[in-house]
């Protein structure tokens, strides 16, 4: 028995001479790694499948690849709708000048909303004055 990068090699004698075969390592990763398809090995595998006429033909073909029958269903569903993956990450923004509009207009209601605030104390401001000179002219008058 020879250990060779991840398996091992097992001399096995069958008929005339021996032979070598490679024995995968059966130890478990810690984390599993997630398969990612691209959308040319889709294609082909839907182009197998639709090839296969013989019943288990279907089966075989999943075995041999590793892959299950939702795959070819969730698959066919992608061809029928253009094989666009949903694309994972930040959403794609619009074209620059939409968003420097949508900041403008944050500001423009920002502003409003700050001159109201200074007109409302301009306005207070206006009327403590006028009470002030009220009393001081009544204060005279008294």
């Amino acid at each position: 028995m020879v250990k060779e990068k991840g398996s091992m090699i097992v001399q096995s004698n069958t008929g005339e001479r021996p032979v070598m075969k490679a024995v995968p390592n059966q130890e478990v990763t810690e984390k599993a790694v997630r398969r990612k398809f691209t959308a040319e090995y889709k294609l082909r595998i839907l182009k197998e499948a639709e090839a296969c006429t013989i019943p288990g033909q279907i089966g075989a073909l999943l075995r041999r690849e590793g892959l299950y029958s939702s795959n070819l269903t969730l698959w066919r569903r992608q061809v029928d709708e253009g094989l666009i993956p949903k694309k994972r990450g930040p959403v794609a923004r619009g074209p620059s000048y939409v968003r420097r509009i949508a900041e403008l207009e944050k500001e423009n209601a920002r502003l409003a909303h700050k001159l109201k605030k200074a007109e409302l104390i301009i306005e207070v401001q206006k009327k403590v004055a006028a009470l002030l000179r009220e009393e001081e002219r009544t204060e005279k008058d008294s």
